[in-house]
């Protein structure tokens, strides 16, 4: 398609010089690798698995570590030796960075689901690809709003229609309501491991992750369309496969040559740990401390005793006297060269089912044994000790802030949300308690979800960024709700772009609410 083959040229336009055997997709064939058996759908199957929680760096670093990671409370942009124009962090990014979140992900998945559907009708294989293709444009649909999906493939010219965010959720819940019912009814067979870098081709697994996607999908809606929140909720949770409640069964993929993170955090310094999570997890003593985040490296000269401390999301980062040396001896994200991408896990999952029981639905457990089971399974997948003492602490909460520079302590005042469940809290207090708790397990690698639940709830609490760039469009208390589209799809796509606008209400900027984002918070 022409408006394919355009966005492939923009996303290979997107990468950074001089890193190119880092940025080639392992899983492109060329034209000899193609001709073995079977290798063009193990390929192509294997492309679409890697764009649910990308490893190239041209998307991964400006997508899930600098917009995902500021605008969800993980992370901190800290490299003033990069001379950024505009960052994400204080919500005036450059066209280059507003186009990764947009063409990105459509030019570098749709070829490879495109070419499943071209040479093979198995429809095994074809279901896995719908629900590789919902995860990977849930992002997308989710940071835009209006996105093109349902006849993304169909045209032959360069223009692609939009839907509306409430027609794209529709289309991603009969896609998944689809792939369930087939890989159901093959529940007892698998398909060719060397076809699936998450699963090892074990189609009830499958099952259990499109499951749980559709109960991430219609929670993300409840504002929105309360009955058909519920609807899809209860049918993924009552399936007879059902949804991930275990850890044995969490989505992630081994790394092909380096975890990206390594990249950001280690060699680039690109961002450090956000000050918003880690002035929770101090505040609640938490044990997983020691398996998120570095301590800090501060000289002792300063009279800062090292701990964990994280940075101030959006600062001006030349304050600190220019110097990349001193952003360094803040606390790190804790990521190792050889760590495997996190999708979705058990805890992120039985914390949602939590949600749902608190709203009254049928969750198979009741909200406060779901929330508790959550944070445990989290406490198991990090190999933390502590879980039990953890859940029963009705005294701790958040901690101010306080620089250990002094350059950008908060006075706001913390969350009082403690750790511990209240029988009597009401509904908002135990919402905020899970949505904190699925934050903190959902670290770090998942901070566009996190970025969308903060939007649809509320929670948790973050800092307002001290330096607001936007020009008076992003108000500080309610912070980035969206990315306007690209320039490119007003000069190429212009008739369609035009509508998507006037589904998104005539506004296409960072303070324009989508389609779910409807709370009053």
């Amino acid at each position: 398609m022409k408006r394919l083959y355009v966005l492939l040229m923009l996303g290979a336009a997107a990468c950074t010089a001089n890193f190119e055997e880092f940025n080639k997709n392992p899983y492109q064939p060329d034209n000899d690798e193609m001709q073995y058996d079977g290798y063009i759908t193990s390929s192509a199957l294997k492309g679409m698995q890697n764009m649910l929680m990308p490893e190239a760096e041209g998307i991964s670093q400006y997508v899930d570590c600098l917009m995902g990671g500021c605008w969800g409370g993980y992370a901190a942009d800290t490299n003033p030796g990069m001379g950024w124009g505009g960052r994400y962090a204080t919500y005036n990014p450059s066209q280059a960075w507003i186009n990764i979140p947009f063409n990105d992900p459509i030019s570098q998945f749709y070829p490879f689901y495109l070419q499943l559907r071209e040479v093979t009708d198995d429809e095994i294989l074809l279901a896995v690809g719908d629900v590789c293709r919902v995860g990977v444009m849930q992002r997308v649909t989710d940071t835009y709003g209006p996105i093109p999906y349902s006849q993304v493939g169909e045209a032959s010219t360069l223009n692609s229609p939009y839907d509306s965010q409430e027609e794209v959720y529709t289309h991603m819940f009969a896609e998944l309501d689809d792939a369930i019912a087939v890989l159901s009814a093959h529940s007892l067979e698998s398909f060719s491991a060397k076809a699936d870098a998450l699963y090892g081709g074990d189609i009830v697994k499958w099952v259990k992750f499109a499951n749980s996607l559709k109960l991430r999908l219609a929670m993300r809606i409840v504002y929105a369309d309360p009955i058909t929140a519920q609807r899809k909720a209860e049918e993924a949770v009552s399936d007879a496969i059902g949804v991930i409640r275990d850890n044995s069964d969490n989505a992630r993929r081994a790394i092909s040559r380096t975890n990206p993170w390594d990249f950001f955090i280690n060699q680039w310094g690109d961002a450090r740990v956000s000050a918003d999570i880690v002035s929770y997890m101090n505040g609640y003593r938490d044990p997983r401390r020691e398996f998120y985040f570095t301590t800090s490296t501060f000289d002792a000269s300063t009279g800062v005793t090292n701990g964990w401390f994280g940075v101030r999301n959006g600062i001006e980062q030349q304050r600190y006297l220019n110097s990349k040396e001193t952003m360094d001896c803040y606390s790190r994200i804790l990521v190792r060269a050889s760590d495997p991408v996190w999708i979705m896990n058990a805890a992120e999952v039985t914390l949602l089912r939590a949600e749902g029981a608190l709203r009254g639905w049928s969750m198979d457990g009741t909200a406060q044994e779901l929330y508790e089971r959550g944070v445990t399974l989290s406490f198991e997948q990090w190999g933390a000790s502590g879980a039990a003492e953890y859940l029963a602490n009705g005294e701790y909460t958040q901690e101010a802030y306080a620089d250990p520079l002094g350059n950008y302590s908060y006075e706001g005042i913390p969350s009082t949300c403690t750790v511990a469940w209240e029988s009597g809290g009401g509904f908002e207090r135990n919402l905020e308690r899970i949505i904190t708790q699925k934050w903190i397990a959902n670290f770090p690698m998942l901070g566009v979800e996190s970025w969308a639940e903060y939007r649809r709830t509320g929670y948790p609490r973050l800092m307002p960024v001290p330096h607001n760039m936007s020009g008076g469009v992003v108000s500080d208390s309610e912070g980035a709700r969206r990315m306007p589209y690209p320039d490119t799809e007003y000069t190429e796509n212009a008739e369609n772009y035009m509508r998507a606008v006037q589904m998104l209400g005539g506004r296409d900027d960072m303070a324009t609410h989508v389609w779910w984002d409807c709370k009053n918070n």
